[in-house]
């Protein structure tokens, strides 16, 4: 399997990356520990989460996902945490003034992740929203003095406009100070618009790699929702409700035909449009049993030609 560069950066990841927002939520910790055994043992090493995972849960705090991870590395020992790429991201609310990207938030965000997480280090440390209400250079100071402690390797950035990475590519280059090397947006085949308009753009000229979540439209693009009979089948049925138009059937259809040629599934063909895409190092996904992720594993191995690619392209621009 080819490991992609994340940026200029030294830090290399499988093209597919384990969404870790289902530890402790949908996904019980024994359940966690069998998902993350077989992503690992597939040869895939990224795996994504953030210390507000999963505060949306009645009863949690947020943390929880990073507290799953920490102890599934604890159990598996020192060589699985070299092996591994762990990012974990800053900045959403987790109640009482704890938000944002000061200095002064980062230093403690830093230390409760790391604690969660049992390391001494975060690979991949994301702002996940960008805070107008601090300057750039001082998000950016922040990270460089986490760099210089050995607590982070590498920054990247989530849900910035593309004015705004702009400049913070800018200051950093100005500055002398470490840059997001990552873009972490939302991006699939029926969310294209948002990242090709502009996003994109910046990506390219400035090699960033991109790590996309909702690579799959909250399931949409499995196949599993067609029409509005199907949203009860899961508890996110409602977040796909908006895919059930014209383009979201066109792309359904488009991916039926193609999955059928491949002899693959629409969620893995999904998956590898994505991971054809230029800017793209490893779209996000999650699964809640080994079985779903043995099959989104699998879009990794698939090649998809230039009419598949062009067809998915014309299907999912359907109006």
């Amino acid at each position: 399997m080819q490991m992609r560069q994340l940026g200029r950066s030294p830090l290399r990841i499988a093209p597919l990356m384990f969404g870790g927002n289902v530890f402790d939520w949908t996904a019980d910790q024994p359940t966690s520990f069998a998902l993350l055994d077989a992503f690992v043992d597939a040869g895939f090493n990224a795996i994504d989460t953030a210390d507000v995972y999963s505060r949306w849960v009645p009863g949690h705090q947020g943390g929880e996902s990073e507290i799953v991870i920490g102890a599934w590395l604890k159990a598996r020992g020192p060589s699985t945490r070299e092996k591994v790429v762990i990012a974990t991201k800053l900045g959403m609310d987790l109640g009482e003034g704890r938000s944002g990207l000061s200095k002064a938030w980062m230093a403690k965000a830093v230390e409760a992740s790391l604690q969660r997480l049992g390391t001494d280090y975060i690979d991949l440390y994301q702002a996940h929203r960008d805070d107008e209400a601090t300057p750039l250079e001082e998000t950016l100071e922040g990270f460089a003095e986490l760099i210089a402690a050995g607590k982070v390797r590498v920054i990247g950035a989530s849900n910035y406009s593309a004015p705004r990475l702009a400049q913070a590519l800018e200051i950093s280059a100005r500055h002398g100070l470490p840059r997001y090397e990552t873009l972490q947006p939302l991006y699939n085949l029926v969310e294209r618009p948002a990242y090709e308009a502009e996003l994109k753009a910046v990506c390219e000229a400035q090699t960033l790699s991109v790590i996309p979540y909702y690579s799959l439209a909250s399931g949409f693009l499995t196949g599993k929702y067609r029409s509005e009979a199907d949203l009860s089948k899961s508890p996110r049925g409602g977040g796909v409700k908006k895919y059930l138009n014209a383009r979201g059937q066109t792309t359904l259809k488009a991916l039926d035909e193609i999955a059928a040629h491949h002899g693959a599934t629409p969620a893995q063909i999904a998956l590898a449009w994505l991971m054809a895409q230029p800017t793209i190092a490893a779209p996000i996904a999650s699964a809640t049993s080994v079985g779903q992720l043995d099959d989104i594993m699998k879009a990794a191995s698939l090649s998809l030609s230039a009419a598949d690619l062009a067809s998915l392209d014309t299907a999912s621009l359907v109006r």
